[in-house]
């Protein structure tokens, strides 16, 4: 006779995601309704701080999403990299396009005659 293979619960591993991934969301929202002002005041590559750590933990969130629902844990490193190292780029890239345009969008109202209208 064959050998019957074990159905392993995922129960715990669930567990575990779910409550990583909670985590991080409470600390997230507990500093954006907070906005402590020793992350909030200091400046980092002008942008405050506390935007720095929303951006690396949204990356955080991002990368054990990948990490835990598309299963990239039991994968080859060269396939985990070829996944994981251009959507790091290109979302690092999409941040600074962000960041660069919006602070000169930020800049022209600032110092010209436009006003602010939204």
């Amino acid at each position: 006779m064959g050998q019957a293979h074990a159905h392993e619960s995922n129960t715990k591993r669930i567990w575990i995601v779910f409550a990583l991934l909670s985590a991080v969301t409470i600390v997230e929202v507990f500093l954006g309704i907070h906005k402590p002002l020793w992350l909030y005041k200091p400046e980092l590559l002008s942008m405050n701080l506390l935007n720095w750590i929303f951006i690396i933990l949204t990356i955080v969130k991002a990368y054990y999403i990948m990490w835990a629902f598309m299963h990239l844990e039991g994968e080859k490193n060269n396939f985990k990299t070829s996944i994981v190292g251009p959507l790091v780029f290109l979302i690092l890239y999409l941040v600074f396009i962000l960041l660069v345009e919006g602070n000169y969008v930020f800049d022209v109202f600032k110092t010209s005659h436009y006003k602010w209208i939204f």
